[in-house]
């Protein structure tokens, strides 16, 4: 009921925030004679704020179409290479005129950016794979907004998502003969579980994994998202934030966590800096400084675009990494697509580097619940592995930010680098496990 009225107040919203946005820029109309009168420039910018507290935040698009690497301008385009019903493998394929960057772009490494599942969509890591797209094949994780998914396609669990990073990561080796996986978030623990279990059947394994401000082990340093899931049981979630989706969605009826209940968890965190924030652009509108009102733009175009999540995955992952520890308590049993229940043993990865990255002040995932995953891939020595915390970095300034491109992509980039090479002890290791059938080509 909560998620149809929900839809209901939107629906009603919506032509009273296009109003207020077809009246800001009335009022905004240069050739209008009073439009630079302070009454007007105020209720101006007054409308314009209404019209972005009220309006629908729909996906957004990555928009990556030109990168520069050193002195040359390299256009990118963007396709799926595969789909599953929830996610779509998204490759950014580079092209130049020029044959010498050509012939470096060719012999750079692939990268599997998975992005979190976690109520926002992939598109929120725009800027680490604009980044990473001068040194790297990159491709990433596009996971489909639930609501969208027909019941039809059948429920999303976590075992699921584990085995398609699987899946993408045999897919990538078969074009490459090897890649690098970086995770940021909460994709952290089902990548290490992915991992561990290509180890332990004696697949081949990426090259290196990067682990970025993840709850590899959600008992050190609690952050209120962990406290949260800890003070109540699943039976509450259950109760509380499960919804069906609205009969207007072609996956009507599906039981979903909705995107606009994490969307308000998010806002209610830090309620007086989103405050603060439209504040500011009102000002700013005021002063006509476009360059910071259209940076609070991108930003919140991304921050409010929200997706619904499964319900079976989202209970599953409460449960099994913010309740039950079953990673680090080594309990924890994924069904693959065959039916058959595997333990996930960090311990049997050898021959995958590892770089985890942890912000100093990061509110989500708390200090050293990334930094675990060191102790548990046991079967890893030497100084080859890594991990780094980003002085003055929040939780999203490991990944987007001056912080990001400045301190953490070097250390990232120096990493994959490093780790280029197949060891020599793992050149045997073949690939046991034949990439399943509801794999499809796009």
């Amino acid at each position: 009921m909560l998620y149809q009225l929900y839809e209901t107040q939107r629906a009603l919203m919506e032509p009273f925030a296009e109003y207020a946005h077809a009246t800001s820029k009335m009022l905004s109309n240069p050739l209008w004679p009073v439009s630079q009168t302070t009454a007007v420039q105020r209720a101006s910018a007054g409308f314009d704020l209404l019209y972005r507290l009220g309006k629908d935040y729909e996906k957004p698009a990555f928009n990556i179409n030109t990168i520069t690497a050193g002195d040359h301008d390299i256009a990118v385009h963007e396709r799926v290479e595969l789909t599953k019903p929830f996610c779509e493998l998204r490759r950014f394929k580079r092209f130049s005129d020029d044959p010498a960057t050509l012939t470096a772009m060719k012999g750079q490494p692939a990268v599997l950016i998975v992005a979190p599942l976690s109520g926002h969509y992939a598109t929120l890591l725009r800027e680490t794979v604009r980044t990473m797209l001068e040194g790297h094949k990159v491709y990433i994780t596009d996971w489909t907004n639930a609501r969208l998914v027909p019941q039809s396609s059948g429920e999303f669990h976590l075992d699921d998502y584990v085995n398609y990073v699987q899946d993408f990561i045999r897919h990538i080796q078969e074009i490459y003969g090897a890649c690098h996986v970086v995770s940021v978030c909460q994709p952290t623990v089902p990548v290490l579980a992915a991992v561990s279990l290509m180890a332990s059947r004696g697949e081949q394994t990426p090259l290196s994994m990067t682990m970025m401000g993840g709850p590899i082990d959600a008992r050190r340093s609690p952050t209120a998202v962990n406290n949260l899931a800890t003070t109540h049981d699943i039976q509450w979630f259950e109760n509380n934030v499960i919804y069906p989706v609205p009969a207007n969605f072609p996956g009507a009826g599906r039981k979903v966590y909705p995107g606009f209940l994490q969307h308000m968890g998010f806002v209610s965190m830090n309620p007086d800096r989103h405050a603060m924030s439209h504040y500011d652009y009102f000002k700013d509108l005021l002063k006509g400084d476009e360059e910071s009102a259209e940076h609070h733009r991108q930003f919140y175009d991304e921050y409010n675009a929200v997706l619904d999540m499964d319900a079976a995955y989202y209970l599953e992952t409460l449960k099994t990494v913010f309740q039950d520890f079953a990673l680090v308590k080594g309990t924890w049993q994924v069904r693959s697509p065959e039916g058959v229940a595997e333990l996930v043993r960090p311990q049997d990865i050898q021959y995958t580097a590892l770089l985890t990255v942890e912000g100093e002040l990061d509110d989500i995932s708390g200090s050293g619940q990334t930094q675990a995953a060191h102790d548990l891939c046991t079967g890893l020595k030497g100084s080859g592995n890594r991990h780094f915390e980003v002085k003055g970095a929040g939780h999203y300034g490991i990944f987007s930010g001056k912080r990001w491109r400045n301190m953490v992509y070097p250390v990232l980039k120096d990493f994959i680098l490093a780790h280029s090479e197949l060891p020599a002890k793992a050149r045997t290791v073949k690939s046991t496990v034949s990439k399943q059938s509801n794999l499809q080509t796009v």
